[in-house]
């Protein structure tokens, strides 16, 4: 009983403040002291909204070519950590994923500082990949692992080329831990902060990014649904990965 009632409180500590995030958005007030009546208003003027626009679609861009390129080199990364057991492997693969953020990004603007580089959209994709590879390869080496190495031994037999082998059985079989580590670098892009505010350029504002100029400014029901309908897209990116692959979510 006393378990049950822990993990209860836990789950309301964790979700309850996003209940409420998602339950002003629709308060007709301009505050959040109070409850006041349901409207609709503060979703039509996110759509009209010229900066929250284009920050959205620098996001969307950010995360689809990232999470696109991470996915690539995440793929053959965790194919690499599977059939080469090499120390050094792992360490440089999956070190992006325990170093702490803030770290990370300091060191990401310090190395586009000494090359001369730009801080801009392509200088936030570049530190996106870097620390999405890690999440694509565990994906990929969880379902690699679960493989019957058998298959592709009795492929081989039959006369088929390593290439066709990797082509018509061990790509499809790999595909739902491919598309679930491509959709789990999607969602930590978009969402991610820490990183992006240390490598983004001006004019290069990320959805993260506005939404924290606008809370500093003040906590409008504005505010609220467009963290709404991030949370919501996040939430949706999340269930399609777990579905797609389980053995994700079980190899972290």
């Amino acid at each position: 009983m006393f378990l049950w009632l822990s993990a209860a409180l836990v789950y309301c500590f964790l979700y309850v403040p996003l209940v409420i995030v998602v339950l002003f958005s629709f308060n007709d007030s301009r505050l959040n002291a109070e409850w006041v009546g349901f409207t609709w208003k503060w979703y039509g003027k996110l759509l009209h909204n010229r900066e929250m626009l284009a920050a959205a679609m620098n996001s969307l861009v950010i995360a689809t070519v990232s999470a696109g390129a991470a996915t690539l080199l995440g793929t053959l990364a965790g194919i690499a950590m599977h059939h080469y057991r090499l120390r050094l492997l792992p360490l440089l693969v999956l070190a992006p994923i325990a170093m702490p953020e803030i770290l990370m990004g300091v060191s990401l603007l310090v190395l586009f500082i000494m090359v001369n580089m730009t801080l801009g959209l392509v200088s936030v994709m570049l530190a996106h990949i870097t620390f999405s590879i890690g999440f694509v390869a565990l994906s990929v080496q969880a379902r690699i692992s679960s493989m019957d190495p058998a298959l592709v031994e009795a492929a081989r037999d039959l006369g088929a080329s390593p290439w066709r082998c990797f082509r018509e059985i061990t790509l499809p079989l790999l595909m739902p831990g491919i598309l679930a580590g491509g959709l789990m670098a999607f969602t930590l892009s978009i969402d991610d902060f820490v990183i992006t505010f240390f490598t983004a350029g001006v004019g290069s504002s990320t959805l993260p990014l506005q939404i924290y100029s606008m809370v500093k400014i003040a906590v409008t029901p504005e505010v609220n649904a467009v963290s709404t309908l991030l949370m919501l897209l996040t939430l949706v990116v999340i269930t399609v990965a777990s579905r797609l692959s389980p053995t994700l979510f079980r190899a972290q």
